[in-house]
């Protein structure tokens, strides 16, 4: 069965003419700016100063196959969806392939919304009484993060979450300014020399910059609509400066506060006592609430479709209940924020950012036989994202089985 191309959307209001460029320049920048922003300090920590050269150079790349995808648009003015692109480029056994990736990528991001909303709320309210019974554990904050999450996703209608949503890169901006403000005025300062460079810690590191640009799902709805997409490049350009700026800045900040005692979200080291910290950690347990039942939607509807429950309040009610519960399970079972993030970009992100771009441009605009300078440097792209895309996932699964082991 043909699996249909959804995904979550940039929220944007009807409109006649398309979007205009700044809006688009904003639904870009928001596309790109997420929860991303909380790790990458930590992501600095394990790969050293010199690792902010490898958070550029992802970036170029990321923005390099974003332009491939728009030229492969070009080829087929019928092309709205990523997964289009792959049925173009190879059948309905491309479409699949693409749309399956893309599902995982949802339901694996929704997994770390759960364990976000774990780490933080353990972290605010490490003992909190509710009708007497005393939770302090993150396994119990995620369970009761996934409760209170659970009624959004009965609501079909969520033009109002995608209000919230639509400010993911106010979002960040906020969190940016809350951990700076803790550096320095509110007393934890910058001190920290940290590490020039340390390979050990290069794979993880490179996987979390990969996570943070995970956009090319939503790249072609973006470029459909604008106004005029001829300025899509733009859009693009200006969406990845920002975004690189937003995450090399948190990088800074974060390791010069915490250097090597970083843990996996920087919220995580802010004392909670002060009001930017709780400002950082108030805004980080918003997101979730916001943009859960956004994210699942997709992968819900398109459940609804296969069995033809689309007109079923109560079976579609069952179902999203069903994915809530399931995102519930991984997350308990695997509650390690940064691992989990790391495998994320290192096998779904290399794959869906890099890997298939190339793949489908390769297939639809140059040919996979027609040898020339530009098919040379796709070459070398898929060849070293496949070899950065293993090792990211070999090394982000060892990780993951050596804290289940010692749990």
């Amino acid at each position: 069965m043909e699996i249909q191309s959804q995904q979550p959307q940039p929220y944007e209001p009807p409109q006649t003419k398309g979007a205009s460029f700044p809006k688009t320049c904003f639904n870009g920048f928001n596309t790109l700016c997420g929860v991303g922003i909380l790790t990458v300090p930590y992501a600095l920590s394990k790969g050293g100063w010199l690792s902010l050269l490898l958070l550029i150079f992802v970036a170029l790349l990321c923005y390099y196959t974003g332009l491939l995808l728009q030229r492969c648009m070009k080829s087929d003015p019928l092309i709205k969806t990523y997964p289009d692109i792959g049925q173009v480029a190879f059948g309905w056994k491309g479409r699949v392939v693409i749309s399956t990736f893309l599902y995982l990528e949802i339901f694996l991001t929704v997994v770390e919304f759960l364990i976000m909303e774990g780490d933080n709320l353990h972290k605010l309210f490490p003992n909190f009484d509710i009708f007497g019974k005393k939770i302090g554990g993150k396994q119990e904050f995620i369970i009761l993060a996934a409760l209170v999450i659970l009624p959004t996703t009965w609501i079909k209608n969520l033009g109002f979450l995608a209000y919230f949503s639509a400010c993911g890169a106010i979002s960040s901006v906020i969190l940016l300014l809350a951990v700076l403000w803790g550096g320095v005025f509110d007393g934890i300062g910058f001190h920290e020399r940290g590490d020039l460079w340390n390979w050990s810690g290069i794979p993880t590191t490179v996987s979390l910059f990969t996570f943070c640009f995970l956009g090319h799902a939503i790249f072609p709805t973006i470029c459909n609509s604008m106004e005029k997409k001829s300025q899509f490049p733009r859009v693009l350009l200006i969406s990845f400066i920002l975004s690189t700026i937003s995450y090399g800045s948190m990088s800074v900040i974060g390791y010069l506060m915490f250097g090597k005692n970083l843990a996996s979200q920087v919220t995580l080291n802010m004392p909670t006592k002060n009001v930017s910290s709780k400002i950082a950690i108030f805004t980080t347990l918003l997101i979730p609430i916001t943009k859960y039942a956004l994210f699942v939607a997709p992968i819900a509807t398109t459940v609804e479709e296969m069995f033809s429950f689309q007109n079923s309040m109560i079976k579609s009610c069952l179902i999203r209940t069903c994915l809530v519960i399931s995102t519930l399970v991984v997350a308990l079972v695997v509650p390690f924020f940064g691992h989990v993030m790391a495998f994320i970009g290192a096998f779904v992100g290399v794959i869906m950012s890099i890997l298939l771009p190339c793949l489908c441009y390769w297939k639809i605009v140059i040919g996979f036989r027609n040898f020339g300078g530009e098919w040379l440097m796709i070459l070398m792209i898929v060849l070293s994202g496949a070899f950065v895309g293993v090792v990211g996932t070999c090394t982000a699964l060892m990780n993951i089985i050596k804290e289940v082991r010692a749990k």
